[in-house]
């Protein structure tokens, strides 16, 4: 009887790999379950679509495989630049230098609007603010992320650079400073990666207003956020009716400052109804 006992144990030990992993398989979906609150499928649907494969960008930073990019370092295509001036608003030839895989403002050379348009988008931007410090407050690497032309992310060179806290690197420009501040040295390349959904508007009245998420250097600085209307400079920036989609802008604020590896990435349900 003794002899039996390995016997048996070494069965049982045998078959243990076999029954986990039979206990391991699960179904696909399932079609019993109630239907979720607010959509057209049911918990675990089987028959609800998968999200499109996207391939990340390498290394981190870099655009996906669906992304839109606008800028790569080569040129400004992409782009169509602004005058100042007797000439503000007006399309003019890009005054922008390229060189070394980034596009610099010099100042007073006008804004960059992107050709294409965007609504509800994932960007990601990268910024550098002069090694060399020239000037205090708003006038060190001043510039901005415009979301739509008008919902500007503010770009600042605010290492130990005090200015008003709504006007710092991060800020939603005149309406709320960054939680916190993770600028990094003059010189140094910044990143803004950032996730906007966009106004609406009905018969010229506003419905859903604006709100941005952004990571500034990876650092979460604005959750969910509202916005409150466009910005605007000593005065309270207000809604005015505009198109789903406008273009993305870049600040010329006659200072000079760098962008490098700029892409977007629409925000649309792949499965709702």
């Amino acid at each position: 009887m003794h002899r039996l006992i390995p016997l048996i144990l070494a069965g049982l030990l045998a078959a243990a790999p076999a029954a986990q992993k039979k206990n391991r398989t699960s179904p696909l979906g399932y079609t019993d379950t109630p239907v979720l609150p607010e959509q057209k499928w049911k918990v675990h649907d089987i028959d609800r679509p998968h999200p499109p494969l996207v391939t990340p960008g390498t290394p981190a930073g870099q655009p996906p495989s669906d992304a839109v990019v606008l800028f790569d370092g080569q040129d400004l295509s992409k782009w169509t630049a602004l005058g100042k001036g007797p000439n503000r608003g007006k399309p003019v030839a890009p005054g922008w230098k390229i060189e070394k895989g980034y596009m610099e403002c010099a100042g007073g050379t006008g804004d960059l609007i992107s050709k294409e348009k965007f609504g509800d988008a994932q960007y990601h931007v990268e910024w550098a603010a002069p090694s060399v410090i020239d000037g205090t407050s708003q006038w060190r690497g001043n510039s901005g992320v415009l979301i739509m032309s008008r919902y500007e992310m503010q770009v600042l060179d605010s290492w130990n650079n005090p200015t008003y806290a709504d006007g710092q690197a991060g800020s939603i420009y005149g309406q709320w400073p960054p939680l916190v501040n993770p600028a990094r040295k003059p010189g140094e390349w910044q990143t803004f990666d950032i996730a906007f959904e966009a106004p609406k508007f009905e018969s010229g009245r506003l419905t859903k207003p604006a709100f941005v998420t952004l990571f500034y250097n990876g650092v979460l600085v604005h959750h969910h956020k509202e916005i409150t209307g466009r910005m605007a400079h000593r005065a309270v920036g207000t809604y005015a009716p505009h198109e789903p989609e406008e273009p993305l802008m870049l600040q010329d604020h006659d200072t000079a400052v760098r962008y490098r590896n700029i892409w977007v990435r629409r925000l649309k349900g792949y499965d709702q109804p």
